[in-house]
């Protein structure tokens, strides 16, 4: 299976990179799924359901959010209906929306999609841990599901390379989102689960993590509230990773790293 995954979309410019590219790459990559974060796609925070729609309509199978999945209120009615958009699996019992998501290809393939989310300098949380742990017991790679995708929405790479670990031969792939930075440690684990600390922003890089400078400088400067931040609004990067697992074991056998346009060097998958 042939898997593209996205990291955070950020404002307008990292919506309209993900709609004009998606299409293009679930042809020319061959993609049987897409996994795209857009929990910054609304302004920087949070997702409008129309929003989702058009990202559905362009090729996107599943989507993720994350720690700023409440910031549009018209997004709780929405979530509890459509199934394609998730939470963090931690979130406490009653929370709108689920965690995970169940999808069938055309073709009968399964994929279960999952997201976390950390508790390291982030907002108190169920433990990330014992909740995917709970989701396995009902869903086994390889033989309910030919693939598992967990989104791990944290902050500290310490705590993401962790959880990559405890389920490193349990899940197809583990990749960070959150911090907008891609990094470069794109692998398959020992077990034969592909990892990657963070897939980057779908973004302007001419930023402070996807917002515009002067107003995100400011706040360090003089350690004030200031002015709201906004996204930058500039050329956006595309970011994320290709995966391709083995259909019988559900495992990775191989991860790249994805770059498209704006101010980043460009990567793409070779085929």
């Amino acid at each position: 299976m042939r898997i593209l995954l996205l990291g955070d979309l950020v404002g307008r410019s990292g919506r309209e990179a993900a709609l004009k590219h998606i299409p293009e790459l679930r042809a020319s990559l061959r993609l049987d799924f897409v996994m795209v974060n857009a929990e910054n796609a609304s302004h920087g925070f949070g997702l409008g359901p129309d929003m989702a729609e058009a990202l559905f309509a362009a090729g996107a199978d599943v989507i993720t959010l994350g720690n700023h999945a409440w910031d549009r209120r018209e997004i709780v009615p929405y979530i509890a209906t459509e199934k394609r958009l998730i939470r963090p699996l931690n979130y406490p019992p009653g929370t709108p929306g689920a965690g995970a998501c169940l999808a069938v290809l055309p073709d009968g393939r399964k994929v279960l999609v999952a997201q976390a989310m950390g508790r390291l300098f982030m907002d108190p949380m169920d433990c990330p841990f014992r909740a995917m742990e709970d989701l396995l017991t009902r869903h086994k790679l390889g033989v309910t599901t030919h693939a598992i995708l967990l989104d791990i929405h944290a902050e500290a790479s310490s705590e993401k390379m962790s959880v990559g670990h405890a389920f490193d031969g349990r899940v197809s792939a583990v990749v960070g989102t959150h911090t907008h930075v891609p990094t470069a440690d794109h692998q398959v684990l020992p077990g034969g689960t592909a990892y990657v600390s963070d897939l980057g922003m779908c973004g302007d890089y001419d930023s402070v993590i996807g917002m515009q400078k002067a107003a995100a400088i400011g706040r360090f400067v003089r350690k004030m509230p200031g002015e709201k931040l906004s996204p930058a609004e500039g050329p956006a990067t595309l970011c994320g990773a290709f995966v391709e697992t083995d259909d019988a074991t559900g495992l990775a056998r191989r991860m790249e790293p994805v770059r498209l346009g704006g101010r980043l060097a460009g990567v793409m998958p070779s085929l």
